[in-house]
């Protein structure tokens, strides 16, 4: 039996197995693909405290070369259920199973898609699902942001300091965002606003050069030239095996305290799997280490009582 399971090997996961390895815990970390999670689809990363520059697949690698070198085992599987026993708990992976004193959810969350065409083909050469990560990479040139919600208007924000125009696409005749964002966008003179207009086409031949919108309403369809494509339709979380074990928001997020504690004593959530403001590789990373660190307290002074 484990001390910590760690289900998800994204910066959360990776970074809670470095800090329970070093607490002496044994763990596992759990990840039905590859290390890393979103991490490995950013082709640069240049916001990570004391590091100028690095792809994201690097990061990860290194990140879980340091657990690695730790004594930390890891292993490729599709968890199916999750029981709490109490001062057990089970992980199942179909007819598999492993046991521990506390699991660590950091099964992350995915950018929602439009599922248009071309989305797919130019992730990472040209389209984008978060602006704080990949907005410097285009200074002075022209984006689309599609979206309504308080993301969307907070990213149009956000690239209109380096773009040279921002275009910022929603399917409705108003935002669903914040009231206060929505005069911040209208009033910067950097945005256009194209109301009533789904996004239906990205093209380009080795990046984004080109999008094709189109009026819900009249049915016409514009192409407009494009270097970026900011999506912006909310997040999906990885949640799905918890539904009915641990407390969530209405949007699927899992609820803790600021020890990460969900409502079950000895599961924990890190990363952005969790309710929070920011969702960045660093405060992942900071979700893996104070979930860890709560980890071995509750083992040390729960479980021993």
């Amino acid at each position: 039996m484990y001390d910590i399971i760690i289900i998800g090997g994204g910066p959360a996961g990776l970074s809670c197995a470095i800090y329970a390895r070093r607490a002496g815990l044994s763990c596992i970390v759990i990840e039905r693909g590859f290390i890393g999670g979103q991490m490995t689809t950013t082709y640069s990363i240049e916001n990570y405290p004391g590091i100028k520059q690095i792809s994201g697949f690097d990061l990860a690698e290194a990140m879980r070369e340091s657990a690695e070198s730790l004594g930390c085992e890891f292993t490729e599987a599709d968890v199916t259920e999750i029981r709490d026993l109490g001062e057990v708990k089970e992980v199942y992976m179909g007819e598999d199973k492993l046991s521990s004193k506390v699991i660590v959810l950091a099964m992350g969350a995915y950018r929602r898609k439009l599922g248009v065409n071309g989305e797919d083909r130019f992730t990472g050469s040209g389209v984008s699902y978060c602006a704080t990560c990949d907005g410097n990479f285009f200074k002075d040139k022209n984006v689309t942001v599609v979206g309504g919600g308080n993301t969307a208007l907070e990213d149009a924000l956000y690239l209109s300091g380096f773009a040279n125009k921002v275009t910022l696409m929603h399917r409705r005749d108003e935002f669903r965002g914040a009231r206060h964002l929505s005069k911040l966008v209208l009033a910067n003179d950097k945005i256009d606003v194209m109301y009533d207009t789904v996004l239906t086409d990205i093209s380009g031949k080795f990046n984004v050069s080109a999008v094709t919108a189109q009026n819900v309403k009249t049915k016409e369809k514009t192409e407009l030239p494009m270097d970026g494509v900011f999506i912006a339709v909310g997040t999906v979380p990885e949640t799905g095996v918890v539904k009915g074990l641990v407390t969530l928001d209405e949007a699927g997020y899992i609820l803790t305290d600021e020890t990460l504690k969900t409502n079950i004593p000895g599961i924990f959530a890190a990363g952005d799997i969790r309710k929070k403001e920011l969702r960045q590789v660093v405060t992942a990373a900071a979700d893996g280490a104070i979930a860890a660190h709560m980890a071995g307290r509750y083992i040390n002074e729960e479980l021993s009582k």
